[in-house]
């Protein structure tokens, strides 16, 4: 998924292959203001400590800083309500017999009786999160501490979980299924298969980017048996990332990726005996290789429900697999002329299983339809013509629906409910005057809530709502001190506005300007771009260190604007979405400059002899599509982490948006910005991640030897080893958002034109 816009910079090597002023010293003002952005925490707002809803659905937990103990942390206990407090688990029960030190807690889970709790510590990343470590149980009634898996490595479990009933802890190990009682004892291996390319309940890298599927396994509501999932990689080619710089001599990683058009791995569902013996398969139809398995779940403790959709992922079966024989039944099907949707999370079971809810865009609209178990018949819930955003909770004693929503302004985020009973139009819960994005997290019962609200220019504050009033019980986070200390940086207020383009599609927008300025003067714009399917640019939420470097450039000299096209997955309906099926790059980078010449035909003040284009990933690649195809538009660009050739990306994003580059050659072409280099006349700064695993650096190598081969100047960093965030090694944030600013201001500089 082409989404992932973190932030940047250390060590790097330079590749220049103009001799151009990459080197050229910065301001000390603005080198200043780049350090108090990425390398200090000036700027650095706090953050609510993440809340458990226990089953009441009246009290949560979270981790706190142990008072008494030296670098531990408690587990505390806060009544919604009324805020009082209880250390639940001290820090004191949670040092090892072995140790002096107390466990550093990176997750926890309570057994559902509340009488053990596992803890996740001594963790490491697998790719995008930190999945693998070492899981302790302890019994909070006598105290009793010990290691899962206690025979195994350091730092190799994954996915620990007790079962429903409390009695034992499940896990992966090196990509087997294990067993063991929660008090400690005799494991059970349940699977015994596992080799480098077959692995049980954990998934491949292309499920964990594009469906984030990681944890593979799920324990029956009677704790008997395990489903999980086993990817069988054995087809799918090796992807070598290779490390030149930490040690003498280059090290290799293989990654199984399937790039667009190649071959998946082999997926399927089974369910084993939680005291071991043969697994049951579900009777799944199709090749295994040429159909995927998003998503599985309980559906009782005799059934599992699957979603099994097609390559192409325009066709999606939901089925109930039996535990018994692994016979299939059929519920519904979800069926598409471009792509299903997939929004598995808001999926969920009601009336006791004999209902769920299913979401759609079948009419036009992203809604929440409840279906029938018995019929698989659905009727329509949240009636409109407006897009649910994502279900936030669910209330059935009284029959609500709590759905995040926006249905005048796709820019922002509020909560409304529905009666799924008696369907009607939907009711804003959010109050008038919070305008901007607002999150929750909505307890098991439906009448609390951890709120969490900001605008652009508003730093996050989060607090403790009672619903559906929406009253504030109290505030858990302020940001007071952060919104003080940017509160000079945000003047003049972002404007956020409207902008209709040549084909009459009306794309939403925002500007920041500089603190000092003056509509008579002519300004150079920067456009910051996303445009593909997986995220937006123009949301009106705080958008931390990245919002406040564009700030930064903005007081510099610079209008900075960003517009979402058609095909960014703004809450504007099926047909705004789905409009670019088939390729992906020529109509947003249309639109994208359409944008632009209409800003600045409107705007006396933007000069549109100077306009340049940035953006990561997605933008990376739109940024590429704007300098080679609308060179009249845009005298500089500067790309981090772009897919310059579409083929070189994975099965699971490039297929759903654009099909096989069997069937539509042309759509690959046409959407990959390799085949318009020739275009380029403007300034070009390409960025990139040699140990990138999702967007790979041999995409940009490829550019380079095109843009070479047609006599093209361009500029070039390379930082060795980061991923695709570029944000690994000390300094590398701030060296990135350096570099881009010195390349902005020594190649297109503000001032008079």
């Amino acid at each position: 998924m082409l989404q992932r816009l973190a932030y940047v910079a250390a060590a790097a090597t330079i590749v220049s292959v103009v001799p151009v002023q990459l080197h050229a010293q910065l301001p000390a003002h603005v080198d200043s203001s780049l350090h108090r952005i990425f390398d200090s925490r000036a700027y650095v707002g706090d953050r609510a400590a993440p809340a458990r809803w226990r089953h009441d659905g009246i009290h949560y937990t979270t981790l706190e800083p142990s008072k008494d103990v030296a670098g531990g942390t408690d587990i505390v206990q806060y009544a919604a309500g009324t805020g009082a407090r209880e250390v639940l688990v001290s820090a004191r029960l949670l040092r090892p017999s072995t140790s002096a030190n107390p466990l550093e807690v990176d997750n926890y889970a309570w057994s559902q009786d509340g009488s053990h709790l596992l803890i996740f510590t001594n963790t490491q990343k697998v790719w995008r999160q930190n999945t693998r470590g070492d899981y302790w149980v302890l019994d909070t009634r006598s105290g009793a501490l010990h290691r899962v898996g206690a025979s195994t490595e350091p730092s190799a479990l994954m996915f620990a979980k007790f079962s429903p009933d409390g009695s034992h802890v499940a896990y992966v190990y090196k990509g087997d299924l294990y067993v063991e009682p929660t008090a400690g004892g005799a494991v059970t291996r349940l699977t015994s298969d596992a080799t480098r390319t077959l692995v049980n309940g954990m998934s491949d890298w292309v499920y964990e980017e594009e469906f984030d599927l990681r944890d593979g396994f799920r324990w029956s509501p009677d704790s008997r048996h395990i489903a999980f999932w086993q990817f069988d990689m054995s087809g799918v080619r090796d992807f070598t990332l290779i490390n030149d710089t930490d040690s003498l001599y280059p090290v290799t990683k293989e990654i199984q990726y399937p790039k667009a058009g190649t071959t998946n791995s082999a997926v399927r569902v089974g369910v084993v005996d939680a005291t071991g013996g043969p697994v049951v398969w579900a009777k799944l139809t199709g090749d295994p290789r040429n159909n995927y398995v998003p998503w599985m779940e309980w559906a009782d403790s005799n059934n599992v429900v699957i979603q099994r959709m097609n390559r192409l992922q325009n066709t999606d079966n939901l089925v109930l697999a039996s535990v018994s024989t692994g016979d299939v039944h059929h519920l519904l099907t979800e069926q598409d002329t471009t792509w299903v949707d997939m929004r598995e999370q808001d999926f969920q079971w009601l009336n006791g299983g004999k209902e769920f809810l299913w979401p759609s865009e079948r009419d036009g609209w992203r809604h929440i339809y409840v279906g029938s178990r018995a019929t698989g018949e659905l009727r329509l819930v949240t009636p409109g013509a407006y897009d649910v955003i994502s279900v936030a909770g669910i209330d059935q004693k009284r029959g609500w629906l709590y759905v995040i929503a926006s249905p005048t302004n796709a820019t922002q985020r509020y909560l409304y409910r529905v009666s799924y009973r008696s369907p009607g139009p939907p009711e804003r819960i959010t109050p008038a005057n919070l305008t901007g994005t607002n999150s929750y997290s909505i307890s098991p019962n439906a009448q609390w809530a951890v709120h969490t609200y900001s605008t652009f220019d508003t730093p996050p504050v989060t607090d403790i709502v009672e619903l559906p009033a929406h009253r504030t019980a109290r505030t858990l986070v302020s940001n007071a001190a952060l919104k003080a200390a940017v509160a000079p940086l945000i003047q003049p207020p972002v404007e956020f506005f409207q902008v209709q383009i040549s084909d009459g599609a009306t794309l939403d927008g925002w500007m920041l300007r500089p603190h000092n300025f003056d509509p008579k003067k002519k300004y150079p714009v920067l456009v910051q771009v996303y445009g593909e399917p997986a995220a937006q640019t123009v949301v009106d939420r705080w958008g931390g260190p990245g919002m406040l470097w564009h700030r930064m450039l903005a007081d510099l000299g610079y209008i900075v604007v960003s517009f979402d096209t058609r095909g960014t997955p703004a809450p504007k309906g099926r047909a705004w979405r789905h409009v670019i099926y088939g390729a992906i790059g020529p109509l947003s980078s249309q639109e994208e400059a359409d944008a632009v010449r209409t800003f600045a035909r409107t705007r006396s003040y933007a000069d549109s002899n100077r306009v340049a284009i940035w953006g990561w990933s997605g933008g990376g690649s739109s940024t590429l599509n704007a300098m080679f195809r609308y060179p009249d538009v845009y005298k500089l660009g500067m790309a981090v982490a772009p897919v310059a050739d579409q083929r070189l990306y994975d099965t699971i994003y490039e297929e759903r948006y654009v099909g096989l580059p069997s069937t539509n050659a042309h759509g690959y072409d046409v959407g990959s910005p390799i085949n318009f280099a020739q275009g380029l006349r403007g300034k070009l700064l390409v960025v990139h991640g040699s140990g990138d695993d999702n967007v790979h650096y041999q995409g940009t190598e490829r550019l380079v030897n095109r843009l070479v081969s047609l006599g093209k100047e361009f500029d070039m960093m390379v930082y060795p080893n980061r991923t695709h965030c570029i944000c690994e090694g000390a300094g590398t944030t701030l060296h990135v958002y350096s570099l881009l600013t010195r390349y902005l201001l020594t190649n297109l500089p503000p001032g008079k034109p």
